[in-house]
């Protein structure tokens, strides 16, 4: 289509004379100009750093509302995000991942994505869930795989913070004080994580670092995104409820002083 655009300008050009020396000339013209436009509005866009997908529709989105889609899409972005986060941790601490799996880093990673994905208890954790597992994780004298039980800690609570619930419908309800809370929890954990150190003096779990040879805030970035995501949807659930008593307002003051009259 792009390369048929100057042609299709060129015969525009050439009509033009013709075409407006006439109503039914001047409603063609408009009608090509019209289909100018938009084959001009749908030239394809360079995207050489990937392309904005959307996922296919499925019959349970008819029972979410758009701010139910919204938490389902962020809670699998978040989840994705802390899954990326534990093979950027384990390729950095490689010792970490050979606590849990004898076969490789792929398989330590499958172990914790089936254990976020399930929400069985990890034996590192010691039966201990949300912000306990938490502090369990970033115990400078914790011995099992750190990268392990600080991301299963950190989806655990994330979960919990939503309600227990990864996928939302019209009868959940979400609680925007909880969501904005798990975003300072992320916060504060991402903070300890750099700060702390372990019984040997040294870091918990080598991540973010700048020195004289490089500058890598990569970890940092990631977490980012993940409190982003947080607080935007705390504050569209604090929103729903604003904007629907607001609306309740108005329509009782609608229904009182702009009522129709009658004209007859």
């Amino acid at each position: 289509m792009t390369e048929a655009l100057p042609s299709m300008r060129r015969r525009i050009s050439s009509l033009i004379p013709s075409l407006i020396s006439s109503w039914t000339g001047l409603a063609c013209l408009a009608s090509l100009m019209g289909l100018f436009a938009g084959c001009a509005v749908f030239e394809p866009t360079p995207a050489p750093r990937g392309e904005a997908k959307s996922a296919p529709v499925t019959s349970g989105e008819l029972a979410q509302s758009d701010v139910n889609r919204m938490a389902t899409l962020g809670m699998k972005e978040n989840l994705d995000t802390l899954l990326r986060l534990a093979d950027k941790l384990y390729r950095r601490n490689p010792a970490e991942w050979r606590k849990t799996s004898a076969l490789g880093r792929e398989d330590a990673l499958a172990q914790v994505q089936k254990a976020i994905e399930s929400r069985q208890p990890w034996p590192g954790l010691q039966g201990q869930r949300d912000i306990k597992a938490l502090s369990l994780a970033l115990s400078p004298d914790f011995k099992g795989d750190r990268v392990a039980a600080f991301v299963i800690a950190n989806a655990d609570m994330l979960i919990a913070a939503h309600g227990d619930k990864t996928t939302f419908y019209l009868i959940d309800g979400l609680d925007a004080q909880h969501i904005f809370n798990a975003a300072r929890n992320v916060e504060a954990a991402v903070w300890l994580l750099g700060s702390r150190r372990n019984t040997s003096g040294q870091p918990l779990l080598l991540a973010d670092e700048i020195n004289a040879q490089e500058r890598n805030l990569s970890y940092e970035r990631e977490f980012g995104k993940i409190i982003g995501r947080l607080d935007l949807l705390s504050a569209v659930v604090t929103e729903k409820y604003r904007r629907a008593a607001i609306s309740y307002v108005q329509n009782l003051l609608g229904g009182t002083f702009l009522q129709f009259l009658p004209v007859r």
